[in-house]
């Protein structure tokens, strides 16, 4: 890859953004009180999973950029980065774990999208986002506990 090293800047800066609704929208007491499932990961395990996940997002769409330009790899990347972003809004802000579970469903099939487009322009560009869609799949099965536990079956 001959981009220079600085031009990974702007998508480091837009994972940023997109991050920020985690910290604005962040759990607190009343995502401590949920009836969430034993298997629920520690909370100082989140900000390093998403630390790691935004660092590869940024990366693999900096490699796609590198490799075809902006295209329509890089909108799906931008949507799944918005929806990214709206979760946390979603869940923590509006406290709806239940249109949560739509919105990372929602989420999960982006990412998925921007994977294969990804895969048609760079391997390790798509490679670097599988976590990403492992820690999302995760994610949306917590979600949907939650839901569960709150409304009964879904």
């Amino acid at each position: 890859m001959d981009a220079p090293l600085w031009t990974f800047l702007p998508f480091l800066g837009l994972v940023i953004a997109a991050s920020v609704t985690g910290a604005v929208f962040r759990p607190g007491v009343w995502y401590e009180r949920l009836d969430k499932p034993a298997w629920t990961p520690p909370d100082w395990l989140f900000p390093i999973a998403w630390f790691v996940l935004y660092i590869l997002m940024a990366y693999g769409a900096w490699r796609v950029w590198a490799h075809a330009g902006i295209g329509p790899a890089l909108g799906l990347w931008g949507l799944q980065l918005v929806l990214n972003a709206g979760w946390s809004v979603v869940f923590f802000g509006i406290r709806s774990p239940l249109l949560a579970l739509f919105e990372v469903s929602a989420l999960w099939l982006a990412i998925a999208a921007t994977i294969i487009a990804f895969a048609g322009v760079d391997a390790v560009a798509a490679g670097v986002l599988i976590p990403y869609l492992v820690w999302v799949s995760f994610a949306a099965a917590l979600n949907l506990a939650i839901v569960r536990r709150r409304h009964g079956a879904v």
